[in-house]
């Protein structure tokens, strides 16, 4: 087996190829974008490499054949929030076959340790975490924009290298067609009488007043949990001038309280239920297969719930209550949207997941963030588990 670095544009070809062929026979899956991949390797598009550095290779047999992927990075904003340093590892793609598997996660664990590292968490995205997070494990069903999709034999291939689950992520489905329990209702009614409350949903002319107001909420919302860095205000807003296509501005939703921005709702439309007609191209003919998809066939019908938040003092004060509220009054007149995918939630948020079940949202898939130690001699701990008392506290924050 021979291991390359992507060093050049052909290589960085192969490395996306990699997927194409791990999945050609696979229904469920949607090829992500090129341009959003190769993307979060370009130090010009991706300001994480302000205070990063990532790589990347690629596995072929001893005949010239693709059989693997992987990536392996450092947000050096991160990876010193820990009682050791830890870097990451992610765009694992790989044909059944341990010994490739090991290939791959070996080059990232020498990579990460020539740096410094202790110990790597994965799969995971060089950026935010809402997209190319996690291990699939359960729900093997097409996947919403950005969320990881993989083969059910990785699971393997990661617990046998010594990984151990970090945390769980679990998404939910939500039929909206379903009506929500009455009491959830009299509170937002309750909520939206409130003469100090207001809600107003994203306008795109006014972008950057909107990505304040999220950043704003975001970093009081999450700021003591242990993985937590401030929100990076470029990145926030390349990603929604990036999404400005495809967003509704009706389902992106703020909340405040006396012109304090107090919560936000961000739901994108699920593009993946066009993408998956492209095979990742963004040409000229891929762009009309989109619009041909997307306004004439009209094939989106499910949205994804990418990020809810609340900072700690208005908690319990049914401000989700009071969005949903609103939300519901803009979506059931489209008649469009008929499901909600709510992705994902981890299980260091009980707090969240109670929320998710209190308006009937059903299990859809379960992913897994690992980490695996690199001395034997060090102590495994799992992600720390938000508490529920954040309110009185201030501690935390209500944030999928």
């Amino acid at each position: 087996m021979q291991l390359t670095e992507v060093s050049d544009k052909r290589r960085a070809k192969e490395f996306l190829d990699v997927a194409r062929k791990i999945y050609r026979n696979d229904p469920n899956w949607v090829c992500p974008l090129d341009n959003d991949i190769n993307a979060i390797f370009d130090p010009e598009q991706n300001t994480f490499f302000e205070n990063g550095e990532a790589e990347r290779w690629v596995l072929k047999d001893n005949d010239g054949e693709l059989i693997g992927r992987v990536a392996a990075f450092i947000n050096r904003n991160n990876a010193f929030n820990y009682d050791f340093p830890v870097g990451g590892m992610g765009f694992f793609e790989c044909i059944d076959d341990k010994n490739a598997a090991f290939i791959l996660f070996d080059r990232c664990k020498e990579w990460l340790q020539q740096r410094g590292m202790q110990a790597m968490d994965g799969p995971i995205n060089f950026g935010e975490n809402d997209s190319y997070w996690g291990l699939l494990v359960d729900g093997f069903t097409q996947p919403a924009y950005g969320m990881n999709y993989n083969a059910p034999y990785y699971q393997k291939f990661f617990e046998d290298y010594g990984f151990k689950v970090y945390y769980e992520q679990v998404s939910n489905h939500l039929d909206i067609t379903v009506p929500f329990p009455d009491r959830f209702w009299k509170i937002a009614d309750w909520v939206l009488k409130k003469p100090n409350y207001h809600f107003e949903h994203l306008r795109v002319n006014n972008l950057e007043k909107y990505i304040d107001d999220f950043i704003y909420i975001y970093n009081k919302a999450w700021t003591f949990h242990e993985s937590f860095t401030p929100m990076n205000r470029a990145n926030m807003l390349k990603a929604f001038n990036k999404a400005k296509p495809v967003i509704d501005e009706r389902l992106i939703w703020f909340a405040y309280v006396d012109n304090e921005p107090a919560g936000f709702f961000v739901l994108f439309p699920d593009i993946n239920q066009v993408i998956k007609h492209m095979n990742g191209k963004m040409n000229p003919w891929a762009i009309l297969k989109f619009l041909y998809y997307k306004k004439i066939r009209k094939v989106i019908n499910r949205g994804r719930i990418v990020i809810m938040g609340v900072i700690p003092k208005y908690q319990r004060s049914g401000i989700e209550s009071g969005i949903f509220a609103k939300l519901r009054d803009v979506v059931l007149p489209l008649n469009q949207y008929k499901e909600l995918e709510i992705s994902w939630v981890g299980d260091f948020n009980p707090k969240m997941r109670l929320l998710v079940e209190s308006v009937g949202a059903k299990f859809a898939k379960r992913h897994y963030t690992y980490r695996k130690l690199f001395s034997e001699s060090m102590e495994f701990k799992r992600s720390s588990i938000i508490p529920k008392d954040t309110k009185e506290k201030l501690l935390e924050g209500t944030v999928l």
